[in-house]
């Protein structure tokens, strides 16, 4: 149960931990789009540890996002907004947060089951989540793959929406993810409860 009352807008730290992962989701993707094609050598195992790493970072945030997430609670809802909005909106949450939890999970057990030590950053090694096992590779790699492709669906989904609701709605669906001053929500914006 949350904490603190609700707001109009999301925390500080809600903010900062929510375009971290974005800018580290992105990274990850252009890793993981290229570094299959690069020549074996030490470059690619570096590349390959460095997708490892910040894989294990996202995990890491994600949890500690959650966790906060249920400290905090989330801003009050816009007034105005449609009942149905608000479920594809909180069905749409529940689809990124487990998607930003299986993804860097089913990574990891890739990674065990090729039988390949798992470290991050170098600082300290992880356990195996299972022992080497080509079959379960198989299945994990696919796996991955199709977990990336619907986060990355998704993803682009939840950008259109929000700049939908910027653009076309004239709300402050957007503008409360981001520093405050940063962006007004359009001219057409239904006023919010100030006590929300």
């Amino acid at each position: 149960m949350p904490k603190t009352a609700p707001r109009s807008d999301w925390p500080a730290l809600s903010k900062v931990l929510h375009w971290l992962i974005a800018l580290l989701i992105l990274a990850m993707a252009w890793l993981g789009l290229t570094m299959g094609e690069m020549p074996n050598g030490p470059d690619k195992i570096a590349t390959y540890a460095l997708h490892k790493s910040i894989g294990l970072s996202i995990l890491a945030l994600v949890a500690l996002r959650l966790l906060w997430r249920l400290y905090a609670g989330a801003p009050a809802t816009l007034a105005g907004t449609p009942r149905w909005q608000e479920r594809i909106a909180a069905l749409t949450h529940l689809a990124l947060y487990a998607l930003l939890l299986a993804l860097p999970l089913s990574g990891w057990l890739l990674n065990s089951a090729a039988g390949f030590p798992l470290q991050w950053f170098g600082v300290f090694n992880l356990p195996a989540l299972a022992g080497r096992d080509e079959a379960l590779h198989e299945l994990a790699e696919q796996t991955h793959e199709l977990l990336f492709w619907a986060l990355a669906g998704l993803v682009v989904l939840h950008a259109a929406a929000a700049l939908h609701h910027h653009l076309f709605l004239g709300d402050a669906t957007l503008a409360r993810m981001l520093p405050r001053g940063w962006l007004r929500a359009g001219a057409h914006a239904k006023p919010e409860n100030p006590d929300a």
